[in-house]
């Protein structure tokens, strides 16, 4: 596998590793039980997906699958949008939202991917993909088209949040060689554009995207202020038995 697409696999793996860890947080105090049950599978879903991805990268380079899940800090890719808390229910469902719709056109890119590993991986996670996207833009469109005050925290929300999403297509090293290559099918800025019309159509309003203030993440290699406090409850287990079978 080239470095290129190393990273951008990679760099998947951990947002899909991130937003499964950070809907976890919602099991159990979501407003209401069908949003415990929804983000319980989603975050299982998600878990999964980061699974997948490790371990084909981890299998070819003759690793352990856990070894890159939880590596040292320095070494992610995520994004900072995953790296968020969202601890207001309006955070966590705008951020739903926007990464969901973002992965429709993720998935679909390595869809048609030169790498046999990588397609048999998209097959599964569309599926799965595809109720995550209705779960959100239901619940969404619901909170939008009844003028309440439940609309002006998401719109609130999503506003906050619109920065970092559009920053989740700021591409790894190496992606030309990745597309070149075949693993993915189009490069970030393509798939960017994708994303923002869907996110004008739904919200059925123009947005300044050229105002927003991205954060800096240096071709994902910066972490965000909130990663080192994740890190540490998600190795917790694994730093306290090293040696423990996952």
């Amino acid at each position: 596998m080239i470095d290129g697409a190393r990273e951008h696999l990679l760099a998947f793996a951990d947002d899909e590793h991130m937003m499964g860890q950070g809907h976890t947080e919602w099991i159990g105090v979501a407003p209401f039980l069908e949003e415990d049950l929804a983000f319980c599978s989603i975050a299982q879903d998600e878990l999964g997906h980061a699974a997948a991805l490790y371990e084909l990268i981890a299998a070819d380079e003759a690793l352990d699958a856990d070894a890159l899940a939880f590596r040292p800090p320095h070494d992610y890719r995520s994004c900072h949008l995953v790296e968020l808390p969202c601890d207001d229910w309006a955070d966590a469902l705008a951020r739903h939202w926007l990464y969901d719709t973002a992965e429709r056109h993720r998935w679909a890119a390595l869809g048609g991917s030169s790498d046999p590993g990588v397609a048999a991986i998209v097959e599964r996670a569309e599926r799965e993909e595809s109720y995550h996207r209705r779960h959100a833009e239901t619940l969404a469109a619901r909170l939008l088209d009844a003028p309440s005050d439940g609309a002006d925290r998401l719109l609130g929300a999503i506003e906050r949040l619109l920065p970092y999403a559009d920053a989740l297509w700021e591409p790894v090293a190496g992606e030309p060689q990745t597309v070149d290559a075949g693993v993915v099918t189009d490069a970030s800025a393509d798939l960017r554009d994708r994303w923002r019309a869907d996110v004008v159509a739904f919200l059925r309003r123009p947005v300044d995207w050229d105002a927003l203030d991205r954060p800096s993440q240096a071709g994902r290699t910066i972490r965000s202020e909130h990663f080192a406090a994740i890190h540490d409850r998600i190795t917790e287990v694994i730093r306290i038995d090293p040696a423990a079978t996952w």
